[in-house]
């Protein structure tokens, strides 16, 4: 398998890649299966991240229209789409060595009730050692905070996982929580037995989304992912 993950690695770093690792699925596998039971048959998974430019991202604290349609078309049109190409080449290697692979699309919904797709590319890059879950949901890492994309192919190729899961390090930090529109988060830190409703009422997220959309606005946030210190740090 050591061949099989170099090559892999060379590939991702090849696309643009700023993240690169294995995730072990098998001690999570309730979390998997709140998104998605038929995901269980696949015990790893290639995690791969991209960071985004701080400079679009940091235009999102000025609000302004322009500022959400760049960050829009930059974070999810360019960067989606460049993370959908790279998993479908990630899988097409797997199957080449006779391993099967999936590959989970960057940012489809597929229920619409729960509001989430069929698995968490944050939990993957969580387990891979990327970084935690901070108290906005979102993966965040030591370096570019919540600052970065995910994408990930599920497999049953057996991958050695070099990583562990990172401590959480938000500590009393409170910035997600206070700058949210619409007080979507509790302030709760991550906790695996809990469920996110303990943390986050994805509805008031969700319906402000909507709302930005009947108004003809550019359905884009991100003011969490502006403020977290983490990405703001440099």
């Amino acid at each position: 398998m050591t061949d099989l993950y170099d090559s892999l690695s060379s590939f991702c770093t090849m696309q643009g890649t700023s993240y690169f690792g294995i995730a072990d699925l098998t001690s999570v596998q309730d979390e998997v299966i709140r998104q998605g039971g038929e995901m269980t048959r696949f015990p790893y998974a290639v995690v791969f991240g991209i960071k985004l430019q701080h400079s679009i991202v940091d235009l999102l604290g000025q609000g302004s229209r322009a500022a959400k349609i760049l960050y829009h078309h930059h974070a999810y049109q360019v960067i989606n789409t460049q993370l959908d190409i790279i998993s479908s080449g990630v899988a097409n290697l797997i199957q080449k060595t006779g391993f099967s692979a999936l590959p989970v699309p960057a940012s489809v919904r597929v229920d619409d009730e729960q509001i989430c797709s069929v698995f968490s590319h944050k939990l993957a890059a969580r387990q891979a050692g990327f970084g935690w879950i901070g108290k906005s949901c979102m993966l965040i890492t030591p370096d570019h905070g919540p600052r970065v994309r995910w994408g990930s192919v599920l497999t049953d190729a057996p991958l050695q996982a070099v990583s562990a899961p990172m401590e959480d390090r938000c500590g009393s930090c409170q910035a997600c929580v206070d700058i949210c529109p619409v007080k979507a988060y509790t302030g709760a830190s991550f906790r695996e037995e809990e469920p996110r409703e303990a943390r986050f009422a994805v509805e008031r997220c969700d319906g402000y989304f909507l709302e930005m959309k009947k108004r003809n606005e550019e359905p884009v946030c991100g003011l969490c992912l502006y403020v977290c210190p983490y990405g703001r740090k440099r």
